[in-house]
């Protein structure tokens, strides 16, 4: 394993790395601080006056980032140099297989997040779960009256251990491939990256940021769920470590997903003796998925079946049968109809019995019109010299719940890649540094008024 990201800034006494600028550090009269950094890593973007206040109150509005003067030449001139230690931090990430479920492979990947984190200055916390730790991680924000960003990501991934053996982490034309680093060891490196860069500039973030990695996000979340639902009560905003769209525009909206188990009991006996006194559970289950099929072809909602079993041998009437569904639905209306439906199904055989069990359920994160966080992301964009914008994104994730409730939440604050799930995962390298530059930037500047103030 590497050594993380950040060195001398989160650990006294370390030697600074060569290519890190020096930083001074000078009282503003409002008591925050005024940043200067000069030498080879800055001179050449921020020019011989690179002076920013990082603390002016409203400074950054959705129009606005002019009380602001310097400061994107500095985060992203530094941005650029702590690029490959973000490459070889998600590389190593990704070298540690971390499955659902496998809970000593995930702990051991905790341990290895939450070194990573301290050592930009945050303070880190297992949280026991029944399939693997989670993590929950604070940083302290220069004014601690203000609510808290919430930021919230996972460390499961879809691979099974072994995939490393033949798919290792690599780098090609541009691009860094291997099981999960675009979901989402890339987002969680880059937000490292980014805290690293602020801890550099001898700076905190604006107000409290608080993350959560959970461990079973890849499942639905059914034990995160709580840590996150726990930490939405008086956040500001909700930020998510999910890969953006391909071509790096964050997520404005979610639809819902629920994962259901249909099980089906029936009666065995012996195929060819006695078939008259069985009563056969895979027989049961292809019905009713026919059935479950015309359910799902109602507007707004689509069905995956997953995965299928049953049945024990060619000769026996099967006892048992069971199918896992994934069901994605547009809005909450389409999720609650759907479900309903489910709940009511009833065999068609007699003596067979047919149950409905939901595992997981994210509800839907509908698109809203305005989005004052989406443009106040857009403007930091801008002043770092970046083209960002949003769209609505068709998979679940985390950032369903405090979205659906209508906190300000964005997604897709990872690396820019594509591929998630799938054999040719990768994150784009050139575009490392301007999603370090911009999560710094979203973190250090004071966030506009983002709801009414009769809303929450």
């Amino acid at each position: 394993m590497s050594p993380h990201i950040v060195g001398s800034p989160a650990t006294p006494g370390a030697a600074a790395e060569p290519d890190r600028a020096p930083v001074a550090v000078a009282a503003a009269a409002d008591g925050e601080a005024l940043v200067a950094t000069a030498g080879p890593a800055a001179s050449h973007a921020a020019g011989p006056a690179n002076s920013v206040t990082t603390a002016a109150a409203g400074a950054v509005t959705s129009g606005t980032t002019a009380a602001l003067p310097g400061l994107p030449q500095a985060l992203s001139a530094r941005a650029r140099t702590l690029a490959g230690a973000v490459r070889r931090r998600c590389a190593d990430l990704a070298r540690i297989e971390s499955p659902s479920g496998d809970a000593p492979r995930l702990d051991a990947l905790a341990e290895e997040l939450a070194a990573g984190f301290r050592a930009t200055g945050a303070t880190a916390r297992r949280e026991p779960g029944p399939a693997g730790d989670h993590l929950v991680i604070e940083w302290q924000g220069r004014d601690e009256s203000l609510p808290h960003l919430l930021v919230v990501g996972h460390h499961d991934t879809v691979w099974p251990v072994g995939t490393l053996a033949d798919w290792p982490v690599a780098e090609q034309d541009g691009r860094l491939t291997g099981p999960g680093v675009v979901d989402m060891k890339g987002g969680l490196a880059v937000l490292e990256g980014a805290l690293a860069l602020l801890a550099d500039l001898g700076q905190r973030p604006h107000r409290t940021v608080r993350l959560v990695v959970v461990s079973d996000e890849e499942v639905g979340s059914p034990d995160g769920r709580r840590l996150v639902e726990r930490q939405l009560r008086g956040a500001a905003a909700v930020l998510g470590l999910e890969p953006p769209h391909p071509d790096g525009r964050l997520k404005t909206a979610r639809r819902g997903s629920t994962r259901v188990r249909l099980t089906v009991t029936g009666r065995e006996a012996h195929a060819g003796n006695d078939a008259h006194d069985g009563v056969s559970a895979v027989d049961e289950l292809v019905d009713q998925l026919v059935l479950v099929r015309g359910l799902a072809g109602q507007p707004g909602t689509e069905l995956n079946a997953g995965r299928i079993s049953g049945g024990s041998r060619a000769n026996v009437i099967a006892g048992r049968a069971e199918a896992e569904l994934g069901l994605r639905f547009s809005t909450v209306e389409a999720q609650r109809r759907t479900l309903d439906n489910l709940a009511r199904l009833t065999a068609l055989r007699p003596g067979a019995r047919v149950r409905t069990e939901v595992l997981s359920s994210r509800p839907a994160w509908p698109e809203r019109t305005g989005n004052p966080l989406l443009r106040h992301v857009r403007s930091l964009a801008a002043v770092l010299g970046q083209q960002l914008d949003g769209a609505p994104a068709g998979g679940a994730g985390d950032t369903n719940l405090p979205g659906s409730r209508g906190l300000p939440t964005l997604d897709g604050f990872g690396a820019v890649g594509a591929g998630a799930h799938a054999r040719h995962e990768y994150i784009r390298l050139d575009q490392l540094a301007p999603r370090i530059a911009l999560l710094a930037a979203l973190l250090a500047v004071p966030l506009p008024r983002l709801r009414d103030r009769g809303e929450g």
